[in-house]
């Protein structure tokens, strides 16, 4: 199984790079499959790659997901 995670683009870098956050970490990944994408964008990261865009509201309630299992791991 795969798990890709939901991240905001805060930068697009030259060669079809750019840079995301998440939870105040920054990555930079690949934008080549995704050459649309502009910053402030929710998009979905497996692997360094961006994979697809996600709509803000879906990407937000993911996030609250995964935050909870963590809560519940951390107990």
């Amino acid at each position: 199984m795969c798990l890709a995670i939901p991240t905001r683009l805060i930068e697009i870098r030259p060669g079809a790079q750019a840079l995301v956050e998440l939870g105040g970490i920054r990555k930079q990944i690949s934008i080549a499959l995704v050459p649309e994408v502009v910053v402030g964008d929710y998009v979905i990261v497996h692997v360094g790659h961006a994979i697809g865009r996600i709509d803000p509201e879906e990407a937000e309630r993911t996030l609250r997901m995964f935050g909870e299992l963590a809560a519940q791991e951390a107990q």
